[in-house]
């Protein structure tokens, strides 16, 4: 038999050990309308997630696997040694013990929508065998979803940076510097603010434009009501931010502690064995495997870990820590995420919240009732107050060893304020509102680490919410589409406003840089000079500042040096220095090359890397919007993607949104199921 045929009757034979649940394809409708978005109707829940599996397999089959693969520790077996680290973190984290402890703990409603996910991705598999990249993968089951599940949320708890940091041999000091300029943006407005009774919601999230993180949106209802518009990842069997008829919510990512170090006391000529309280205990002890290739062929190589009473353990030449995240103890997430999309009124959203299985991001919520809703969400460690959570925590007493956490109701949130409004933009949970509405940071203990500064967005978005008395839906459109710079800069890991205090007759060399700049309006539209400018300054800046997270403010001196970099950097790959924003900077999709607006940290985020000729490609930021208008009946809903909603570069769906993205423009979304047929490109089983 030749290989895919193996693969084929291999996957019959094990797609009957997944579930013993029947899916019958002719209840799921996959209905694609005019953008290639599927609208999946079906008649259980899990007949829905096996659509939506199928669906979006057919859209970006490769990049669902490679996040599976990584979390089975298998990217390697595909991509080589640049897969080994994350396939190394996959192990070390040992998430099939988390799962043989917890698995019995899953909602039994809930296992029947991940067995159907995972049906129908064997399904597509057995369909089209030559789109498979590691046979070794499937079948995909319950537990290697949950395995991934676990690997990234440990990477959002920030549990990568602290193994990172200890093979860096700078343990307690969690690198955040690739997060610079990155972030999102949640915005919810009651009818105390709106004009005509409405109540807004703005969903918002700045993810990779590709890869495992970038968002597909769906539509998915069944008979078991789940009716639910919004977006997902490559793997997630449901939506994770978006719209049902009742409520909608979104995310931003929080910066509390989320993750430990601890650096353990061993026994002295001993490699194995530690003290802790007086006692002596012994390092569990594994290795991690992983694959490089050698002219195409997989050599399987190994490294050692080990694992302590407080988590996941690694050696440096200046001792050995341990890892301690509440990732690594929950394994309910993607079941919270479910639940929420059938959720109804705003009691039992907060009922859902209060699992406490998602271990991080903010939440904004809006509903038909006009509520509206913050809370800086996270899986809380209760810390004993008399040491520095700061740094690295002693290893050697279990005054440290946190088992416990913060209930739902003990974290910084608002509900239904006066304002009328509430926002997030990755800055501090205690500026979410008006001032005298916001979450008192006294009332929380400091053990929580809650972040504590604004960022250009933030304060760019308080500024414009407050110049409205009242906002209609095209103001609220305004806001969300704003990108514009504040006055003064407010990066919060440099200070860049000494530029507009410099004389630029004293640079006489680059005195034109200077006044654009000076005179620039902070608008990053894709025709403005000065924009241009700045962003290549921008971008220079990793080259003086080694850590970016450490506040500083740059001095005339400094910057005029980095200018004159600039100037050097326009010559050479422009042969001029009147370079706007959008001949440095574009939005790519296969062939086709666009100007965009948008830089780091304005609103309408943009985050770039090195393209070609001197200029750069957008990479992250602004990728699925959603607007949302709460009135009579359905909620309204407008939405864009930065591409498409297709990853194959055959499909007309591969970057039909990108014209439209450009322009702010966006498509509206219905859940009215006749018009939605009526105007549908295909309808189709997945069979």
């Amino acid at each position: 038999m030749l290989k895919n045929e193996y693969l084929i009757v291999y996957l019959l034979i094990n797609s009957f050990l997944i579930s013993a649940q029947n899916i019958n394809v002719n209840n799921i409708d996959i209905v694609r309308d005019s953008f290639g978005v599927p609208h999946i109707y079906a008649k259980t829940d899990a007949e829905l997630a096996y659509g939506l599996a199928w669906a979006h397999a057919e859209d970006d089959f490769k990049t669902i696997q490679e996040a599976y693969l990584a979390g089975n520790s298998l990217l390697s077996k595909h991509i080589g040694i640049k897969g080994a680290p994350i396939d190394f973190l996959s192990q070390l984290i040992r998430p099939d013990d988390t799962i043989d402890s917890l698995y019995k703990t899953l909602d039994k409603s809930f296992l029947k929508v991940v067995e159907g996910y995972a049906k129908g991705l064997n399904n597509f598999a057995k369909n089209h065998p030559d789109q498979v990249l590691v046979e070794k993968l499937f079948p995909v089951t319950p537990r290697k979803m949950l395995k991934y599940s676990l690997l990234q949320l440990f990477i959002f708890s920030e549990g990568e940076k602290a193994v990172l940091s200890i093979f860096n041999n700078t343990a307690g000091v969690i690198d955040t510097s690739n997060d610079v300029g990155l972030g999102s943006n949640l915005f919810a407005f009651s009818s105390k603010k709106t004009r005509n009774n409405e109540t807004f919601l703005g969903v918002n999230t700045h993810q990779p434009l590709e890869g495992p993180t970038s968002w597909y949106e769906v539509h998915l209802i069944s008979d078991e009501g789940t009716n639910i518009i919004g977006a997902t990842f490559p793997g997630a069997p449901c939506v994770l931010t978006g719209t049902n008829q009742n409520l909608g919510w979104t995310h931003t990512v929080n910066y509390p502690d989320k993750t430990d170090i601890f650096q353990l006391q061993m026994v002295k000529n001993n490699k194995l064995k530690y003290i802790v309280d007086g006692e002596i205990l012994r390092l569990e002890k594994f290795r991690g495997k992983a694959y490089i290739k050698i002219l195409g062929i997989p050599i399987k190589v190994s490294k050692r870990y080990y694992r302590s009473i407080y988590g996941p353990t690694l050696k440096n030449k200046n001792g050995v820590y341990s890892v301690r995240t509440p990732s690594l103890f929950k394994i309910r997430a993607l079941e919270q995420w479910w639940k929420m999309n059938k959720s109804k009124t705003f009691d039992e959203f907060y009922e859902i919240l209060k699992m406490n299985e998602i271990p991080g991001f903010n939440f904004g919520y809006a509903d038909k009732d006009d509520n509206i809703f913050y809370i800086s969400n996270g899986i809380i460690p209760i810390r004993d107050k008399k040491y520095n959570w700061k740094g690295v925590l002693p290893g050697n007493t279990k005054e440290t060893l946190w088992t416990e956490y913060h209930k739902t109701e003990e974290l910084p949130q608002v509900l239904n304020p006066e304002s009328g409004y509430l926002y997030n933009a990755n800055n501090t949970p205690f500026k979410s509102t008006s001032i005298n509405e916001n979450p008192n940071s006294n009332d929380f203990p400091k053990e929580m680490g809650y972040s504590i500064y604004d960022n250009n967005r933030s304060t760019r978005i308080h500024q414009l919410i407050e110049s409205y008395e009242k906002i209609d839906f095209s103001d609220f459109k305004s806001i969300k589409f704003d990108y514009k710079y504040p006055t003064p800069f407010s990066f919060n890991f440099v200070d860049v406003n000494k530029i507009m205090e410099m004389n630029a007759e004293d640079y006489p060399d680059i005195s034109d840089l200077i006044l654009e700049i000076q005179n620039w309006d902070r608008s990053t539209n894709s025709d403005s000079l000065g924009a241009g400018i700045f962003a290549m300054f921008y971008y220079n800046l990793r080259n003086y500042i080694r850590n970016p997270y450490i506040n500083r403010k740059l001095s005339k001196n400094l910057i005029a040096q980095m200018l004159r970099d600039v100037k050097k950097y326009m010559i050479k790959h422009f042969n001029r220095t009147d370079v706007r924003l959008g001949e440095y900077q574009k939005l790519v999709r296969g062939k086709k090359e666009i100007p965009i607006w948008g830089m780091p940290d304005v609103i309408t985020a943009m985050t770039s890397s090195k393209y070609k000729e001197g200029k750069r490609k957008i990479t992250h930021g602004e990728s699925y919007i959603q607007l949302v208008k709460f009135s009579d009946g359905d909620p309204y809903i407008e939405s864009i993607m930065s591409y498409g909603n297709s990853e194959n570069p055959d499909s007309p769906h591969y970057d039909d949104q990108m014209e439209m993205f450009s322009k702010f423009e966006t498509k509206k979304m219905s859940f009215d199921k006749n018009l939605i047929y009526e105007n549908s490109k295909k309808i189709y089983n997945p069979k």
